[in-house]
């Protein structure tokens, strides 16, 4: 199967490398663990991954990007690292602060009123620290819930629901699901989604340094290195669904640091842009209707390439690679399903540090990636409205759509 080569680094608190990072004072944790008490169902034995076919596609080219642009929507935000819908109706979007705040955009507008603010409670000190994901309840137009991922104190992760009514947030309605230690301050994560399934979904890093040194992403006792998956409706203060293939919370693993990931609003597919260490970015994909369990290989593999030995039966290799010769650090993107039908289909990432963006489609049964814009800009998230329309937002304080010229 033909892969892309191209660089991964984190985006704007996902640095790929991890050279001289230096530990938080103290000791470092020798293994996180989870701060809650979640009732567990019944425990079923863990899935084994095999290889999965690509998804069947609508597309097969990529269309001319010269009849397409990035369009800026709105400017002067402070480091915005997420464009989330709440999907009720309202159009809003609402846009993360890596700082701790969420600012609404509807209109044209972007409101001076923040729809949430924590700053008081967010620790950012580091680049991949912060207010860094965002998921709103699929019954969010009836409950106001919302849930968000944050380093705490400590620097250690935060996943917590909130209540909103209206244009505001209350900040005093947080409730934590979960505190996951981090023994140092880089590889955090951030990804926050609800599935098909009704279930949230969780990405996070390894816990950082370099080269996964508590060989967390391979130990699926560990909840570093892994996309988690949770029932938010049941239990307290969540459920862990009884299909989850160890257990306990952990739903894919041997990932390093899965900033963003999406999934297929039509087809449900999962989408993963995993950042590299040094040398290689991948996207990973899991098609709709996958069992848990699926190994992607770090810190084994990465990407297709050995990192800490060769491949094994069982692995997961990406849909597509790219070197370090083309950016830094993988930003993982969506699947477009907008107003443009040229683009129907197509799931398009990019590069924080190059600005890059690809295109990835299943052309002949084999995956096609291809560099499509040169933003020209850092790009730290991507979005999607109610609509299906496309936008990403870049560390210079701009969101941008995905527009005809």
């Amino acid at each position: 199967m033909k892969r892309l080569l191209i660089l991964l680094t984190l985006p704007i608190l996902a640095c790929g490398g991890g050279n001289g990072i230096v530990a938080p004072t103290g000791t470092p944790l020798p293994q996180p663990t989870v701060d809650s008490a979640p009732q567990t169902e019944s425990q079923p034995e863990p899935a084994t991954p095999t290889e999965t076919e690509p998804p069947t596609a609508s597309v097969v080219q990529f269309p001319d990007p010269n009849n397409f642009t990035w369009l800026p929507i709105v400017s002067g935000l402070d480091r915005p690292v997420a464009v989330q819908s709440a999907h009720d109706g309202s159009g809003r979007l609402f846009i993360i602060e890596k700082y701790g705040a969420i600012r609404i955009f509807k209109d044209g507008q972007l409101y001076s009123q923040p729809f949430l603010s924590i700053d008081d409670r967010v620790n950012d000190d580091s680049n991949e620290m912060g207010l860094l994901g965002l998921a709103f309840d699929p019954n969010y137009a009836s409950n106001g819930y919302f849930y968000v991922n944050y380093t705490g104190n400590g620097g250690h992760t935060r996943i917590s629901r909130f209540q909103a009514n209206g244009d505001v947030a209350d900040p005093n309605s947080e409730n934590v699901l979960m505190i996951v230690r981090q023994p140092f301050p880089n590889h955090n994560g951030g990804a926050v989604v609800f599935g098909p399934d009704g279930y949230l979904y969780l990405g996070l890093g390894d816990g950082g340094a370099a080269g996964d040194p508590f060989k967390n992403g391979q130990d699926t006792s560990s909840l570093l290195g892994k996309i988690l998956r949770i029932d938010v409706n049941n239990g307290d203060p969540y459920a862990i669904p009884a299909d989850n293939p160890f257990g306990n919370e952990v739903w894919a693993y041997g990932l390093r640091n899965p900033w963003r990931f999406s999934f297929d609003r039509v087809t449900g597919d999962m989408w993963i842009g995993d950042v590299g260490q040094n040398a290689y970015e991948e996207i990973d994909f899991l098609p709709a209707g996958s069992p848990g369990g699926a190994n992607f290989g770090w810190s084994v593999m990465e990407g297709n390439h050995g990192y800490d030995g060769e491949p094994q039966p069982g692995f997961l290799l990406p849909a597509a690679e790219y070197s370090h010769d083309f950016g830094c650090s993988v930003t993982g993107g969506y699947v477009y399903r907008g107003s443009l039908p040229e683009w129907n289909g197509i799931y398009l990432y990019g590069d924080y540090c190059s600005g890059k963006v690809w295109g990835l489609i299943l052309s002949n049964g084999q995956w096609q990636s291809q560099v499509i814009f040169e933003a020209g800009v850092t790009i730290t998230s991507f979005g999607e409205d109610e609509a299906g329309e496309l936008y990403f937002s870049s560390d210079n304080g701009s969101v941008y759509i995905l527009a005809r010229k």
